[in-house]
C-alpha cells in the first residue's frame, strides 16, 4: 500500500512547503483539491514540484465536468514534464455545493456525467499527441498544429483515478477505462459509507471486467494519528486486506479549526501510518 496526504487548505507557498515536509516524512503522494473559485490547484502543485524530487503530486479531485478538457490536458502534461513524471489526476463530477450554481456551472447530474466522459476522452486523446480530432455531443475538436505541448513523461499516460459509485454500473464502467477508483457507494439514490467489504466486492468486479493490463489503484480516505502500530492494524489494515492500494490521509475537519494549520503540519511530519 502507498500513502498520500491531501491538504485540506493552503496557498501555493504553503502547499510547496508542506509537500517538501511530506516527502521528507516518506509519504508517497501529496494532493490538493480543485475549487470552482479559490486557490489554483495546478499553480500550487507546480510550486510543490519545484520543492520536491520524489513524491507523487495530484488532485483530489478535479471536477472535469465544469472544465475545459484541453486546458486541463495542458496543465497536467506541463506539470508531468516539470516534475519528471510524478502527476496523478483524480476526476469526478464534482460536488455541486462547492459553488457550481453560484458561478452558473451545470448542476444536472446526467449532463455532468456526459461531460466527464467526453472530457476524459479528449484529455487522454490530447496527451497521446497529434493528430487528434473529436466529435461529441458537447465538444468538437479539430486537429491542430499550433504549437502543441510535449506529451506527458509517463507512459502510456498520466494515471487517472475516477470516482466510481458502487454498484451503479454506468459509473463503474467508466472506471474500467482508466487507472484507479475513488470509491463511493449509493443506496436508494443516496451516498452511504464505504466499508472494507465493499472494496472487496469492487475489486472482484473490476478484476472480472477490466481488460487493461496496466496497474489499477483502489484509493481510500481516512484519518490516523500516525503514532502507533496498533492504529495501523485497526484502521488501515482492513482496507489493505480488502484490496486498497492507496491510503489517503484526509483531515477535512481541520478546515474550520483555529489551530488547523498546526494540526496538519504536525500530522504530515509524523509520516504515514506504520505497520
Amino acid at each position: 500500500m502507498k500513502y498520500g496526504f491531501v491538504l485540506p487548505y493552503g496557498d501555493a507557498r504553503k502547499t510547496a512547503e508542506l509537500a517538501f515536509e511530506a516527502e521528507q516524512a516518506e509519504w508517497d503522494g501529496f494532493f490538493v483539491w480543485e475549487p470552482v473559485w479559490g486557490i489554483d490547484a495546478w499553480i500550487s502543485l507546480t510550486a510543490a514540484a519545484m520543492k520536491t524530487t520524489r513524491i507523487r503530486l495530484g488532485t483530489l479531485l478535479s471536477p472535469i465536468s465544469r472544465m475545459r478538457p484541453w486546458k486541463l490536458a495542458s496543465e497536467t502534461a506541463t506539470l508531468d514534464n516539470l516534475s519528471g513524471g510524478r502527476v496523478i489526476l483524480s476526476v469526478g463530477l464534482g460536488a455541486v455545493d462547492t459553488g457550481f450554481e453560484d458561478f452558473g456551472e451545470i448542476t444536472n447530474r446526467v449532463q455532468r456525467a456526459e461531460l466527464v466522459d467526453e472530457g476524459l476522452e479528449i484529455l487522454t486523446g490530447l496527451w497521446s499527441g497529434q493528430p487528434f480530432n473529436y466529435d461529441g455531443k458537447h465538444y468538437t475538436i479539430k486537429e491542430t498544429k499550433f504549437y502543441p505541448p510535449p506529451p506527458p513523461v509517463q507512459k502510456p499516460r498520466i494515471p487517472v483515478w475516477v470516482v466510481g459509485a458502487w454498484p451503479m454500473m454506468k459509473s463503474m464502467r467508466r472506471v474500467l477505462r482508466y487507472d484507479g477508483i475513488l470509491p463511493t457507494k449509493m443506496v436508494d439514490g443516496k451516498h452511504v459509507k464505504v466499508e472494507p467489504e465493499d472494496i472487496r466486492d469492487m475489486k472482484t468486479w473490476i478484476e472480472e471486467n477490466r481488460s487493461g493490463t496496466t496497474p489499477f489503484d483502489i484509493v481510500v480516505e481516512g484519518q490516523t494519528q500516525g503514532d502507533n502500530s496498533d492504529e495501523w492494524s485497526e484502521i488501515v489494515h482492513p482496507w489493505l486486506e480488502a484490496g486498497a492500494t492507496w491510503w489517503i490521509e484526509a483531515m477535512w475537519d481541520t478546515m474550520d479549526k483555529e489551530n488547523g494549520d498546526r494540526l496538519v503540519e504536525r500530522r504530515i511530519r509524523r509520516g504515514p501510518p506504520q505497520a
